[in-house]
């Protein structure tokens, strides 16, 4: 039986939604208590510079939830994302399927562009800013994009004035007329 209004392809794409998400959080709810004592990650995608000298982190404006506002990004300008349940001192706890949603940046000296004031360093291989592991998100198909922000309440946008040890909450929320501050909101999916 058809229901009026509503065409079987939009409930099938609905239903095919829904389970991709379903399987998104499950991956990353599943290892976010695991602890990464030996770097164990996935190997990072490609747009991660794993094992390169210097990558240089930059900012950018990006679209986060509706506002522009400015974020840290990869060297090939994808949005950076911090994980709030990351442990002390910058060790990335986001492995295994986790790590294939949001690769790492990885590299051995990274480097920080003008506009990028904290404090960068390497952590098994995996470059921290101010304390917080940087990811990818593999949601993002080109520089500007934001999709991740929020995701499960634990993934965040990195942005030039993250805090050390900062979670969302301490991040200010951009505003529709900022192109510049925090970037943590309920945003996401």
């Amino acid at each position: 039986m058809v229901k009026p209004g509503i065409p079987p392809t939009a409930r099938v794409a609905g239903v095919v939604s829904a389970v991709a998400l379903l399987a998104l959080a499950s991956a990353c709810s599943s290892s976010s208590g695991k602890s990464n004592s030996a770097s164990s990650s996935a190997p990072p995608s490609s747009s991660s510079m794993s094992g390169t000298a210097g990558p240089t982190i930059t900012s950018a404006s990006a679209s986060v939830s509706g506002a522009q506002t400015m974020v840290l990004t990869a060297p090939d300008g994808h949005t950076l994302y911090y994980f709030t349940p990351d442990t002390a001192g910058g060790m990335p706890t986001c492995t295994g399927a986790c790590a294939s949603v949001w690769p790492g940046l990885t590299a051995t000296s990274p480097t920080a562009a003008s506009g990028v004031t904290g404090k960068l360093t390497v952590v098994s291989g995996h470059v921290v800013y101010n304390g917080h592991p940087l990811y990818e998100y593999s949601g993002d198909s080109a520089a500007g994009q934001a999709k991740g922000e929020g995701i499960g309440g634990t993934w965040y946008v990195a942005t030039p004035t993250l805090a050390v040890g900062a979670g969302p909450a301490s991040t200010p929320a951009p505003s529709s007329s900022s192109t510049s501050g925090g970037g943590s909101g309920g945003g996401g999916y």
